[in-house]
C-alpha cells in the first residue's frame, strides 16, 4: 500500500507505548497495532481541589482496570463496557501528532475501542459547553486521522440522564461473581414471557438472592429491560432477549 495515497496517512503520527518503550510512527505504519492493549500515554491526574474526578474502573469486558479523568469519562466507560459489540478498551492510548499549518499540535483521545467486527473506534469525551475552538480543531483532526485508517470517531457528550442512571445501577452487577447458574436458569423460565420485575424475581426465589443475578443478566443482555425511557422499578417489564 502506498502510504501517501491518502494525504492524511502521511500528515499524522502516533506516539504510544510498545513493550514499555515510547515510540512514534506515521499513521500509515500503525495498521497492525492493537491499541486496545496499550498503556496510557500520560498519567491520570488527581489534582487537589480540582473540579474533575479521576479513578479506575473495573471493566467486565477486559477483566482489567481502565483509567478515567472525570465522571463523564467514567459514565462513557460504563456504556462501552455494556456494549456487546465492544471487545477491548484502552484509555489515552496514543498521542496524535499533526501540523495545522502554523504550529505542531497533538491530542490524546480518551479511549480506543476494538469492536467485534475488528474495526477500531476512537472516542473523545467532552460536554458540548466545554468544546472551545482549539478542542473542536483537535477533534476535527482526530476524525480526519480516523477516516484515513477506517476507524470510527465518536465525540461523546453527556448521556441521557435516565439511561445513565439505569446503567450505573446495572454496572454494580457486572462482575461474573453475581451469576449463579441455577438462579439464572430459573429466571430464564420465569421471564420467557414478559412480566414485571419484582413479581417475577419473587417467583424465581428469595429476591435477596435472585435480584443480583437478574441485574447481571440484564447487564449481559440475556434479559431485557427498557433502560432508555424510564427508571428501573419493581414494575419494569423484563423478558428474555429475542423473546418478543
Amino acid at each position: 500500500m502506498d502510504a501517501y495515497a491518502d494525504p492524511d496517512l502521511g500528515a499524522f503520527e502516533l506516539g504510544f507505548f510498545e513493550d514499555g518503550v515510547h515510540v512514534r510512527r506515521s499513521l500509515a505504519a500503525c495498521w497492525g497495532v492493537r491499541f486496545e492493549r496499550v498503556a496510557p500515554v500520560r498519567p491520570f491526574r488527581w489534582p487537589k481541589g480540582g473540579i474533575s474526578f479521576a479513578g479506575w474502573y473495573f471493566c467486565a469486558t477486559t477483566g482489567e482496570h481502565i483509567g478515567y479523568e472525570s465522571w463523564l469519562e467514567r459514565d462513557r466507560l460504563i456504556l462501552l463496557d455494556a456494549d456487546p459489540q465492544v471487545t477491548g478498551i484502552a484509555s489515552q492510548p496514543f498521542w496524535l501528532h499533526w501540523h495545522d499549518g502554523q504550529r505542531h499540535r497533538r491530542n490524546a483521545p480518551d479511549y480506543f475501542v476494538r469492536l467485534a467486527s475488528g474495526r477500531g473506534r476512537v472516542v473523545d469525551v467532552r460536554a458540548a459547553d466545554r468544546v472551545d475552538e482549539a478542542t473542536a480543531e483537535a477533534f476535527e483532526a482526530t476524525e480526519r486521522a480516523c477516516q484515513a485508517v477506517d476507524w470510527e470517531f465518536v465525540r461523546a457528550g453527556i448521556p441521557d440522564p435516565v439511561l445513565m442512571a439505569n446503567m450505573r445501577w446495572l454496572s454494580r452487577y457486572r462482575r461474573r461473581r453475581c451469576l449463579r447458574q441455577d438462579i439464572a436458569d430459573r429466571l430464564m423460565e420465569v421471564f420467557a414471557e414478559p412480566r414485571p420485575l419484582r413479581p417475577g424475581a419473587a417467583e424465581a426465589g428469595d429476591p435477596l438472592m435472585v435480584l443480583p443475578v437478574l441485574f447481571h443478566l440484564v447487564w449481559s443482555g440475556v434479559l431485557v429491560i427498557d433502560v432508555a425511557s424510564r427508571l428501573l422499578s419493581s414494575d419494569s417489564v423484563v423478558y428474555v432477549a429475542g423473546g418478543l
